[in-house]
């Protein structure tokens, strides 16, 4: 039996279904817009939020499937060490979670790109939490 090789089907990342960087950049600034109010998440951040934002942004960007800048720039992303000078409890992945989340809402995003991001930031939350409740 001759098998007839199927042409191969050109792997979409969410990166690209979502429109590259610069929907990266407008949820990344919508999310730091957040963090500037937020009474929780404000004090675990420098005064200079845009170092974070830029970090932020190429660290989605990359995770999604786009430029590898985060690890060229920063190394493997290492995200539990990197946050662990932070003292991340409940009230902590919440606000974060609440954050990430809100700052996709009003975004065009396909119902299903948005579940997967939302899937991805509750279970980034829950992994970095590393503190009991206050």
């Amino acid at each position: 039996m001759h098998l007839v090789p199927s042409p191969e089907v050109p792997v979409v990342t969410l990166f690209e279904r979502v429109g590259g960087m610069p929907f990266f950049a407008e949820l990344t600034r919508r999310f730091y817009e957040q963090v500037a109010l937020d009474p929780v998440l404000r004090p675990l951040y420098p005064a200079d939020l845009g170092p974070a934002e830029d970090r932020l942004r190429l660290f989605l960007a990359q995770y999604w499937g786009g430029p590898t800048t985060y690890s060229e720039l920063r190394g493997h992303p290492r995200l539990r060490m990197r946050h662990a000078p932070y003292l991340i409890a409940s009230a902590e992945q919440r606000a974060w979670l609440s954050a990430m989340v809100g700052a996709l809402d009003g975004m065009a995003v396909a119902d299903d790109d948005r579940a997967e991001l939302v899937a991805y930031f509750e279970m980034a939350a829950t992994h970095l939490r590393n503190a009991p409740d206050h």
